[in-house]
């Protein structure tokens, strides 16, 4: 029985045999091409003398007893006491293909074959690793073919190289295998050595060996950090687009990681170098558009009807290509943060989602790509574009991601929303409303994990609102009122509209689970709205009024809103006669409070008029078919008769003659309403506890043709216009404030102040005053 070896033993295996078995693979190769060469120079000669003939055979046979004297009484641990020096005895060649070492007298086989524990490094020195040029050397030798062979081949039998073409393609291929096993340097998360540590061991090996193949290769070495230039990525993007050739990727993605961190000090060098600006931009298309396409015609993506994916992970070109793929990856993922032409951002995004399959297994990679692609899709001043390309990515991925990462994905996809939507204001709403209406379509992907994260952020919402009412400090409700807590109120109600609608439930043919969120959503909506019932909060209040509405719409669910709306009109603001003011109107879709300077005056009390009005009207108006909608109305038209009753017959009152004709319009389309139903019910010939007949009560009548209906649509249509000239207003200004920016830069005033715009100021005051 073999003896155990010692702990001393392995540790000096571990920490430096290493090294030691390193240096003599490298001899190897020295040898291995030193032997090549002399056996070509012997066939080119004609000579019929041959080394390690039947004397040598015979030579090796009479060493064999001399190694046994000399090791056969060594156990390992004497062995590695004593060191590597071993007596010295002249070696013969044998029949065996080992090279003869010619750096030293010492063996590298014969003591580690005595011993069972270093059979792996004896193998290892026995078959010494070949270069890429060796490898086609070695080739050439044994079978007389090369990749130069093969290109005369195609020239002199052209019918003959079709041939092998279409029935042995791999005959042709000589390089792919060799540039491979140069992959595992590429991986973008492993921890390289330092280039001045390689070339420092280069400079040791050169001194001991003086070859000149070792010369040649340092020559190699130094032009590998060359500069990049057009007819090199020519010549890469021809040979990746016909051959779908490794080799050229390989060399793309080496030079594309020196382009993605070009003018950064980071003390790092690379491989190529980038200085040409047309040169920077024909490498980054030509690696973001041809890299995936050579990695699926090597790996080809399987997709299933679900959207599912599939990849050959346990493939030994998959397991090969995966450095490779890392370091691409990180590349691009670290040009995203750099950045700024909108039609370069977007084209590096688009070549990220056919990479997407083969990250799958790679958790972490695949958590930064989504941080990076979720900052773009959040960050307001990218393009609309942009913007969705971004979804896009971050969409395909949910829906070829197991639940975890759907989750990771959900949850950053929120953090997002709530980052972007930190300042909001005229200019911001509409990317702010891109974000909620696109990010609510990854929650039905999988309505399971959509309802794990939306449940814990729901109630994460409660908590802080729980903590508001019971907190007595001061500012305790500012946790609740500010644009954050209101974008995620709105943000879930558009989840809910979009996914838990009948018509959506009844393409699925189920009913949706986050329909159980409807309630605690509502509940929370209700609690935030009436947490400071004040005039200044009175926007806050119409913002979630309108989250909840949509919300009623979508999923037939009854809310009462008239309440809140009432609650309004009760207050001093409404009642109390207002101060003439020369303020413009106040934007209520972008701004959640007032300022003091616009409370008690006409223009706030009209604008607060116009949105209850309007509110009332599109919350009676979902209910407009419904067979009980006289008595739904009824208190509403009460409680609105007698405030008018109320404002105009104290001397006192609210004289406002604009906000109650407004009212009185409205009182008046809420009887007529009230009383076509009642018209149409008359006809009915089941009882009020029949439910089916009461459900298929004007069922699949238009709304829009009932009085309500009528009145409301041509109230939409009148918003719509007088938005769209405001919108337009607002674009003509920016445009000229652009001009204006512009024509200064161009002037190059000396003075700071000249450079000053007044126009930005005021907008720079306007928002703080919306901050506020």
């Amino acid at each position: 029985m073999a003896k155990s070896t010692k702990k001393s033993t392995r540790k000096f295996e571990k920490n430096h045999l290493k090294d030691v078995l390193e240096k003599r693979r490298d001899g190897a190769k020295i040898k291995q091409r030193q032997q090549v060469k002399a056996k070509r120079q012997a066939r080119n000669a004609k000579d019929a003398e041959f080394t390690g003939g039947k004397d040598g055979e015979e030579e090796s046979k009479t060493n064999e007893p001399a190694k046994e004297d000399l090791f056969g009484k060594m156990n390992v641990d004497d062995f590695f006491q004593g060191g590597f020096d071993i007596p010295e005895k002249p070696a013969k060649k044998s029949k065996s293909k080992s090279v003869p070492d010619k750096l030293g007298k010492r063996k590298r086989s014969e003591p580690i074959e005595e011993d069972d524990d270093n059979s792996s490094e004896a193998s290892i020195e026995e078959a010494p690793v070949l270069s890429d040029s060796e490898a086609e050397s070695g080739a050439e030798d044994e079978t007389g073919m090369n990749k130069g062979a093969m290109e005369a081949l195609a020239e002199k039998d052209p019918e003959f190289y079709k041939f092998l073409k279409e029935n042995d393609p791999e005959a042709l291929e000589f390089d792919e295998d060799a540039d491979l096993a140069e992959v595992d340097d590429l991986s973008g998360e492993e921890e390289e050595e330092p280039k001045k540590k390689k070339q420092k061991k280069s400079k040791k090996a050169k001194a001991k060996e003086d070859d000149s193949a070792e010369e040649e290769e340092e020559e190699e070495e130094v032009d590998d950090s060359a500069e990049v230039s057009k007819e090199m990525v020519k010549k890469w993007t021809k040979a990746m687009k016909e051959q779908h050739s490794l080799r050229a990727m390989r060399q793309v993605v080496l030079a594309f990681r020196a382009a993605a961190h070009v003018n950064e000090d980071e003390g790092k060098e690379y491989k190529y170098t980038i200085s040409n600006p047309e040169v920077y931009h024909e490498l980054l298309v030509a690696t973001l558009k041809h890299v995936p396409e050579v990695l699926n015609h090597h790996l080809p993506v399987k997709e299933n009807a679900a959207g599912k994916v599939r990849v050959s992970t346990d493939s030994k070109k998959f397991k090969t290509l995966t450095p490779l793929l890392k370091s691409h990856t990180s590349s691009v993922q670290h040009l995203l943060t750099t950045l700024a032409d909108a039609s370069t951002l977007k084209l590096t995004l688009s070549s990220i989602s056919p990479l997407l399959p083969y990250l799958l297994s790679f958790r972490k990679v695949l958590k930064n790509i989504v941080k990076t692609v979720v900052d773009i899709w959040s960050d307001a001043s990218s393009s609309e574009a942009t913007r969705i390309t971004a979804f896009l990515i971050l969409r395909r991925l949910a829906v070829i991601g197991d639940p975890g990462l759907r989750e990771a994905v959900l949850k950053t996809v929120y953090q997002g929303l709530i980052k972007g939507s930190r300042t909001t204001s005229i200019h911001t709403i509409q990317g702010i409303n891109l974000m909620k209406n696109s990010a609510a379509e990854l929650w039905g992907i999988d309505q399971e994990v959509g309802y794990a994260t939306g449940f814990t952020f729901i109630r994460q919402l409660a908590i802080h609102l729980r903590s508001s009412i019971t907190n007595n400090q001061k500012e305790s409700y500012k946790t609740v009122y500010n644009w954050q807590y209101v974008h995620s109120l709105d943000f879930w109600s558009c989840v809910l509209a979009e996914h838990c609608s009948p018509l959506k439930e009844a393409e699925n043919g189920k009913e949706s689970q986050l329909r159980l969120l409807i309630y605690p959503t509502v509940q929370v909506t209700l609690g935030a709205m009436r947490l400071i019932p004040t005039a200044t909060y009175f926007p806050l209040r119409f913002q979630l009024m309108r989250s909840l509405l949509r919300l009623s719409r979508a999923t037939g669910t009854y809310i009462p809103v008239a309440s809140a709306l009432l609650e309004v009109l009760n207050s001093a603001e409404m009642k109390k006669p207002p101060k003439p003011s020369t303020l413009k109107s106040l934007d209520f879709a972008s701004n959640y409070k007032a300022q003091k300077s616009y409370l008690r005056t006409r223009v706030y009390q009209d604008g607060v008029g116009e949105q209850v009005a309007e509110l009332l009207s599109e919350f009676f108006v979902l209910w407009s078919t419904n067979i009980a909608f006289p008595e739904l109305a009824l208190p509403v038209i009460v409680m609105l008769k007698r405030w008018l009753k109320e404002v105009s017959n104290k001397t006192s009152g609210n004289k406002n003659s604009k906000v109650n004709s407004s009212f009185v319009l409205l009182i008046q389309k809420l009887e007529a309403n009230s009383k076509w139903i009642e018209e149409k019910r008359a006809k009915v010939d089941f009882a009020p506890n029949n439910r089916a007949g009461v459900e298929g009560f004007l069922k699949g009548f238009e709304w829009e043709k009932t009085p309500l209906g009528a009145f409301v649509a041509g109230q939409r249509k009148q918003r719509d216009e007088k938005a769209k000239l405001l919108e337009e207003g607002r674009r003509e200004e920016d445009r000229k404030r652009k001009l204006d920016r512009e024509k200064e830069k161009a002037v190059g005033s000396d003075s700071d102040e000249d450079m000053e715009d007044p126009e930005d100021d005021d907008s720079a005051g306007e928002d703080e005053e919306d901050d506020e």
